[in-house]
């Protein structure tokens, strides 16, 4: 079993530079073939400026699709080997273009031919293969022009990670992990208020005996991340969900989101009407959170803490969730829009 049998489609970079080297090589031998001295990384350029338009630099690396300096570093060999020349912009006497010498008009004419019988060649692959590798690639391209590998991979890292968090209630152990992470997020920032210390200090007493749930996050069993659910004696909210802090070594895996829907699950199987929550725009991540299930920004609030400036709500009733529903799924698409 060879290396790419081994490793599967992760590998696709290395097989398909191995690809291109075997092709590029070929390509050498064959300009040599029609007693063509020219590099493959040129026939790009060549091709473009064939025509015989004079051309700028930008002009013709948007129209290879490749970067400026590497169209930039290509011209200046060529201009070296008498291929191209610069000249002065017809129009615009202040920017340069790029025109064939007879030199590198000869050698495109000498490509035509050339080019002719590469296609031959190359379809007589393609016709011998399963696979059109041609449409492959565009059919990637378009793929990763809408989504990269990059975005794609940290999705799949994200999913993966995902899956080794567990959410559990509150335990005693975990009380000083609840102060910490809390101090950590707040102190960052702000400094720790009256209310602050008295939640933190004691979450058993100010939270959980006053009717409030407090869940921890365990990624690979060590408590990375907290939230509390908070009883209120409201109108109209019954709980505020608050104290939402994660570690900064676990962050990027959506631990936030999930506590966050596991103290609004807990609302909603304990009958709840609405929830409430108080914090701060500089909390972006959170932010995103809260909107992302459903929670809307109140038109009219009176802070509670002295670092707040955004207060919101959720309500869980069968009309409201109905709104809320809607209100999540403009905000999905609003958010994709963004992105």
């Amino acid at each position: 079993m060879d290396f790419f049998d081994k490793t599967g489609t992760m590998a696709i970079g290395s097989r398909l530079r191995m690809l291109t080297d075997l092709i590029t090589n070929d390509a050498a031998e064959i300009y040599h073939l029609y007693g063509l001295d020219i590099k493959p990384k040129w026939f790009p350029v060549l091709y473009s400026l064939s025509e015989g338009e004079a051309k700028t630099i930008t002009g013709i690396a948007r129209e290879i699709g490749q970067t400026h300096p590497s169209v930039s570093n290509i011209v200046k060999e060529m201009v070296k080997e008498r291929l191209i020349r610069e000249a002065a912009d017809q129009t615009d006497r202040r920017r340069t273009t790029i025109v064939l010498t007879p030199q590198g008009r000869r050698i495109c004419g000498i490509l035509a031919d050339t080019c002719k019988d590469v296609a031959v060649a190359v379809d007589e692959v393609s016709y011998t293969t399963r696979h059109n590798l041609w449409k492959a690639i565009e059919e990637w391209e378009e793929q990763l022009s809408k989504k990269s590998l990059l975005e794609r991979v940290r999705e799949a890292r994200k999913a993966r990670e995902r899956q080794e968090v567990r959410i559990v209630p509150y335990a005693s152990c975990h009380k000083d992990v609840f102060r910490s992470l809390n101090e950590q997020w707040i102190t960052q920032h702000w400094t720790l208020e009256e209310h602050d210390i008295e939640c933190i200090d004691n979450p058993q007493e100010s939270i959980i005996d006053k009717g409030g749930y407090i869940f921890v996050a365990l990624y690979r069993n060590t408590p990375v991340g907290v939230c509390a659910l908070c009883r209120m004696n409201h109108p109209r909210y019954d709980y505020e969900l608050a104290k939402l802090a994660v570690s900064p070594d676990a962050r990027g895996k959506g631990i936030g989101y999930l506590l966050c829907k596991a103290v609004v699950d807990k609302a909603r199987s304990l009958g709840a009407g609405g929830i409430f929550l108080e914090s701060n725009t500089l909390l972006k991540p959170a932010i995103h959170t809260y909107r992302k299930l459903g929670f809307r920004e109140l038109a009219e609030y009176h802070p509670s803490y002295v670092r707040g400036d955004i207060q919101m709500e959720l309500f869980l009733t069968a009309l409201e969730r109905q709104i809320n529903m809607t209100h999540n799924k403009n905000f999905r698409k609003s958010d994709s829009n963004t992105k």
